[in-house]
């Protein structure tokens, strides 16, 4: 459950009280507790703008903890979302059950430092489950807003908090609490809570589909309880419909081509791309967005057993595509080629996959940014642009057709990737190209940014949401 944000307009009491002020020289006359924080300041030895680089925080004599920081709109949405962040985690820390928020400067600033702080507040105020025999946590229960602020966005930014807190929630589930079998059923309750259309397609019926590049990842697996499903919102005011796909494997080993212990560990996190489209889904509908979604989640798991994929299989994929094994723990590219072929022969007007598919984007962004790649021009720049806008940034890739020549086979119509690994995030994406059907306009996002360890922008946590806002911002804007 998220907070309760009520809106005031004077001061009242609270334990826990954020100050929030544009970037200036000197203090303003009306600062909440101004006199306490030029005590600080001097103290310190800071001038005032210096709360640009680093928010303070002191006890009030009436026993209020006060975090003071100051915002320089000048600089672009992420760093802004950082330094909220920083100034939250000072009183969030102490798991209040209310918070006080407190916003100054021009109508502008007050608008955005108050979106900030309350989705900040939302994201990192909630609690996400815990196996600890003692959990002293407690979640933030309520938030009161003081400046007068246009009060309509909080409920896309509410609805972008659940989508976000949702994704995080079952990313970090463990993979004994998150068998497809298991994510099945949580998908199911949700599509029944949000009126969703649900329907599955499971091993039986994606067998006599001809889906073998899906089958031939989940077929190592014992239960066979792997599937695809397909969910849909329908807005009847939408003038578009798009579709978003998702790489669910709830734990990946690599196959025969076993991960070390190193690169296994947190690999029940490579279903966060299906957490990512259920995240965008929920905020969505939250929202009630004029736009239709058809969501389709590749739930599965790459595991080792005598009936798993190997080196050098040929497999024949549902478009009739046959594909010549290389590496077993190629087996994302795998689950998604079938998908995506199911998604696109809805004829959308565009798509976009989300997957945490590859090493190499890792290795080429680490974890500050996640990688895009499509097979449209237009679409990949309202893509990086919106990322900067709306703080989950996003950097491009080339998707050239020479690419491709290094995934020529001489026994089947493509190779699945390439033992050296070089560029794998570019060719990962040609091999996918190859399952899109229609021409639909189509982004591929790689989530190198799914995990960051000490947060990323404005989630403190180490699961970090990724491509939620950024999604359901691509969603509202045409």
């Amino acid at each position: 459950m998220l907070a309760q944000l009520t809106f005031s307009q004077t001061l009242p009491a609270a334990t826990h009280l954020l100050v929030l002020l544009p970037k200036a020289k000197t203090l303003p006359k009306d600062l909440p507790h101004g006199d306490l924080l030029a005590a600080v300041l001097k103290r310190r030895n800071m001038k005032a703008d210096e709360l640009v680089k680093s928010p303070v925080v002191a006890n009030a004599e009436n026993g209020t903890l006060v975090a003071w920081a100051m915002l320089d709109f000048e600089k672009d949405m992420f760093a802004q979302q950082v330094q909220v962040r920083k100034a939250l985690q000072l009183l969030l820390d102490e798991h209040p059950k209310k918070l006080c928020v407190v916003v100054l400067g021009d109508e502008k600033q007050r608008q955005c430092a108050a979106e900030l702080a309350v989705y900040g507040a939302w994201v990192n105020g909630a609690v996400l489950p815990a196996h600890k025999k003692k959990d002293e946590r407690k979640p933030l229960q309520q938030i009161v807003l003081v400046g007068s602020v246009d009060k309509k966005p909080f409920d896309t930014l509410r609805a972008q908090a659940s989508g976000n807190l949702l994704c995080r929630e079952l990313t970090a589930l463990p993979p004994n609490e998150l068998t497809p079998d298991m994510y099945r059923k949580r998908v199911q309750k949700l599509a029944q809570q949000n009126r969703w259309q649900h329907e599955e397609f499971d091993m039986q019926k994606l067998r006599k589909m001809g889906a073998g590049a899906f089958v031939a990842v989940a077929q190592g697996s014992d239960p066979g309880d792997a599937a695809i499903v397909h969910l849909s919102y329908k807005h009847p005011k939408a003038k578009q419909t798009v579709a978003l796909v998702g790489k669910g494997i709830c734990f990946d080993t690599g196959g025969h081509n076993l991960k070390p212990s190193r690169y296994m560990h947190n690999m029940h996190e490579d279903m966060n791309g299906s957490a990512v489209a259920l995240g965008i889904l929920l905020a969505a509908t939250h929202s009630q967005l004029p736009v239709n979604i058809d969501c389709w989640l590749a739930l599965a798991q790459n595991h080792i057993s005598p009936k798993a994929y190997k080196q050098n299989d040929i497999i024949t994929a549902l478009n009739g595509t046959s594909i010549e094994i290389i590496h077993t723990d190629a087996e994302g590219r795998m689950v998604l080629a079938d998908t995506l072929t199911l998604a696109s022969r809805g004829k959308p007007d565009w798509m976009i996959d989300f997957a945490t598919l590859t090493g190499s984007m890792a290795t080429a962004l680490g974890a500050r940014y996640s990688g895009v790649l499509g097979n449209h021009d237009e679409l990949l720049l309202r893509a990086v642009r919106i990322g900067k806008q709306c703080g989950e940034r996003l950097c491009a890739f080339p998707l050239d057709e020479d690419y491709e020549a290094a995934l020529d086979s001489k026994v089947a119509d493509i190779k699945q990737c390439t033992l050296d690994g070089a560029a794998d995030h570019i060719l990962a994406t040609r091999f996918l190209k190859r399952f899109v059907e229609h021409d639909v306009p189509w982004l591929h996002v790689d989530l190198s940014a799914s995990r960051c360890e000490g947060g990323l922008g404005s989630v403190a946590g180490d699961i970090t949401g990724f491509g939620v806002g950024w999604g359901l911002q691509m969603l509202q804007t045409e």
